[in-house]
């Protein structure tokens, strides 16, 4: 599912293909290697799900000017490229959709710089796109828990007794929260109805939990050809993902055997963890529950006011359950 899924929501896609050359001229960075390594990034073919959801709610209400969605919609994409750049460091990754990473090209420590640098042109979007201070502060509260669930994340690193609920929590954080407040914004910053306002961000949660349940589904059984990313990254690096989270409790001395390596698992090792989450079905486990998840979504958008916008959020959020990277 690529960026040639907005073509099925006409009413968005014009929005999104503006929203592009918005975002190029919107981050500038004297350091002209790095810059490019952004631009490359934001060209890359990330599918623009937060902004793209950003505006569907943003559909219900009419308060908003183009010009402020349009720069709502940019700061949500920007965090999410800021994200995915100090997320580059902190698991050592040599690629992101298809492209060198910063911190692979550039080390480091320039890679952590690039990824601040995008925060603060997040908030530079944010002011363009509102002067309400609740509405800053909703901003300011979601960065809060997207990184404290990064940082959260530490403690469950190697965690052969790590819970589901801990997986939720942390999921909450990390991948959640953006999808939340992209549906908040969107919804607040046109003014919409009460009725669509005061559920948008339970629906982002639910969204969200769905898709990052789905990433991790395409570690164990995706194409890498098609996700872009290498496979089985999170286990290497000590994150245990919700496939093997389901499988480990079915046979925990066959998965200790290679898991108590952790740093030192060699490829085999890397490829027999994978082939016990297959054996022990923690994939068709982990996708059961993505797809509870996605279909308490669909049931709190079924709640929406109805509107050709509430059956858009419905097919869109039932494509997540389907996309193969």
């Amino acid at each position: 599912m690529d960026r040639q899924l907005w073509r099925q929501f006409p009413r968005v896609a014009p929005q999104l293909d503006d929203l592009q050359g918005y975002l190029l001229d919107a981050v500038q960075l004297t350091n002209q290697p790095i810059h490019h390594k952004i631009l490359a990034l934001l060209q890359s073919g990330g599918k623009l799900l937060r902004p793209g959801y950003f505006y569907l709610f943003a559909e219900f209400g009419r308060a908003a000017t183009a010009a402020q969605l349009q720069a709502g919609a940019a700061a949500l994409e920007i965090l999410h490229v800021g994200t995915l750049i100090h997320d580059d460091v902190i698991d050592e990754s040599p690629t992101r959709r298809g492209v060198r990473t910063i911190q692979m090209k550039y080390g480091q420590r320039n890679a952590i710089y690039a990824g601040d640098f995008m925060f603060t042109v997040y908030f530079d979007q944010v002011l363009k796109s509102t002067s309400d201070m609740a509405l800053i502060q909703t901003h300011i509260n979601a960065m809060h828990k997207i990184l404290t669930g990064e940082l959260g994340q530490m403690a469950l690193n190697y965690r052969e007794d790590a819970s589901l609920d801990a997986y939720l929590s942390e999921v909450a954080g990390k991948t959640a929260e953006l999808f939340a407040l992209s549906c908040y914004q969107g919804a607040m910053l046109s003014q919409a109805p009460v009725s669509v306002t005061e559920k948008a961000r339970e629906i982002g949660i639910a969204i969200g939990t769905a898709y990052q349940m789905l990433d991790d589904i395409l570690d164990y059984a995706g194409d890498p050809r098609k996700t872009k990313k290498p496979i089985l990254e999170d286990l290497r690096q000590g994150v245990y993902s919700l496939p093997l989270l389901l499988a480990l409790p079915k046979a925990r001395r066959d998965f200790h055997a290679y898991l108590k390596k952790q740093h030192d698992m060699t490829p085999a090792d890397i490829d027999a963890v994978r082939d016990l989450v297959r054996q022990h079905d923690g994939v068709p486990a982990a996708r059961q529950l993505a797809t509870q998840w996605t279909d308490k979504a669909l049931t709190l958008i079924g709640t929406l006011p109805d509107s050709n916008t509430r059956e858009d959020l419905l097919r869109l959020t039932k494509l997540l359950l389907v996309r193969d990277h």
